[in-house]
């Protein structure tokens, strides 16, 4: 991997529709870092076909990846983790698992998502590993017919354009082909709105 701004690791943000390929184009870029690697899990096992699910994704990785699991708090786990590269798959899942902490709490799920994002890139600077993050692009699809829908879209779409904004590298995975959208050799030239949109 090479090194990211200030000397710290780069930050890599990897986007994709489902099965678009995105977390086994993560897993390909860490494991060709030839670095230690801690994989930051947010999915949650819920129910057998979910737990079916995150084991799928388990044996895809190598064995000598240390698993940490965080539904919330990616940044406590990024600081956490003592790898050179850390990857966190996905961020889908962490905005689904802020909206419903938010729903028993009573909390602003976008004030919450908000500071994992900052917490998130404080800990990438603090810690000075790779990161690879792994999301959801949700600016495709029709408007979702419901409230909690349209919620997690607004989050999430807000989250990947702050990420984006801070990242050295951006892909955006198509039919499992990767394209890279942000270069760091041109991060420093590229301007972009605000992402408040």
């Amino acid at each position: 991997m090479t090194a990211g701004r200030a000397g710290r690791g780069e930050l890599m943000l990897v986007l994709g529709g489902v099965r678009s390929g995105k977390s086994a184009f993560a897993v390909v870029l860490a494991a060709r870092s030839g670095e230690r690697v801690t994989f930051v899990a947010t999915a949650e096992a819920g129910d057998e076909e979910m737990r079916e699910r995150i084991e799928r994704h388990r044996l895809r990785r190598p064995e000598d990846w240390h698993t940490l699991e965080a539904p919330v708090k990616v940044g406590q786990a990024v600081l956490a983790a003592g790898a050179e590269v850390v990857v966190i798959d996905c961020l889908g899942l962490l905005a689904a698992n802020v909206m419903a902490r938010a729903e028993v709490s009573g909390d602003s799920a976008e004030g919450l998502m908000e500071s994992e994002i900052s917490e998130l890139l404080d800990a990438y600077d603090r810690a000075g590993a790779t990161l690879i993050i792994v999301s959801n692009e949700v600016g495709m699809g029709v408007v979702p017919p419901y409230p909690s829908g349209r919620q997690f879209r607004d989050l999430l779409g807000r989250a990947n354009q702050r990420l984006a904004q801070a990242a050295d590298r951006v892909y955006w995975m198509v039919a499992g082909l990767p394209i890279e959208v942000k270069a760091s050799g041109l991060a420093e030239m590229v301007e972009m709105h605000d992402g408040t949109a």
